[in-house]
C-alpha cells in the first residue's frame, strides 16, 4: 500500500503548518495596509500638498538668495553719484506725491488706503512670504514654458 502525501518522514508537523499560516495572516495583513493606503485619497494628497509645500518652499529660499546676490552686483555696479541722484530723485518724488495725495484724494480714499498700509505693514512678514512664494512660482512656470 502507498502512503499518503501527508505521512512519511517529509511531511510536515502541526508546528510547521502553524507557522506557515502565521506567516500567510502575516504576508496578507501588509497587503491589507498597503491597499487601504493607496485608496486613502484623501490622505495621499494632503502627503503630497506637504511635499510640495516643503518643495516650493526650498525654491523661494534658493531664489530670494539668488535675488539678493544679483541686487548687490547690480548695486556694485552703479557709479556712487547715480545712486546719490537717484536717492535725491526719488525723495522728491515722494514728497510731491505724498503732496498731490493729500491735496486731491478724498477722506474716505485716504482713510481706507491708511488702514490697508496700517495691515500691511502689521503682516508684513506674511506678505513677503506670499510676494515671494507668488514670485518663485510665477519664475518656474515661465522656466517650465520655456522648455516646451
Amino acid at each position: 500500500m502507498t502512503q499518503s502525501p501527508q505521512e512519511g518522514p517529509n511531511a510536515p508537523t502541526r508546528e510547521q503548518i502553524g507557522h506557515e499560516v502565521e506567516e500567510a495572516r502575516q504576508e496578507l495583513g501588509r497587503t491589507v495596509e498597503a491597499l487601504a493606503a493607496k485608496a486613502d485619497v484623501k490622505a495621499r494628497a494632503h502627503d503630497r500638498a506637504a511635499e510640495l509645500k516643503e518643495q516650493v518652499g526650498t525654491r523661494v529660499a534658493v531664489l530670494s538668495d539668488e535675488v539678493k546676490a544679483a541686487a548687490q552686483v547690480v548695486q556694485e555696479k552703479v557709479p556712487a553719484p547715480v545712486r546719490e541722484r537717484v536717492a535725491v530723485a526719488g525723495g522728491q518724488v515722494s514728497a510731491a506725491a505724498g503732496r498731490l495725495w493729500r491735496d486731491k484724494a478724498p477722506e474716505p480714499v485716504r482713510h481706507t488706503v491708511a488702514r490697508g498700509a496700517r495691515s500691511a505693514r502689521e503682516h508684513s512678514t506674511m506678505l513677503f512670504a506670499v510676494a515671494g512664494a507668488t514670485g518663485a512660482w510665477l519664475l518656474l512656470r515661465r522656466r517650465d514654458r520655456g522648455r516646451r
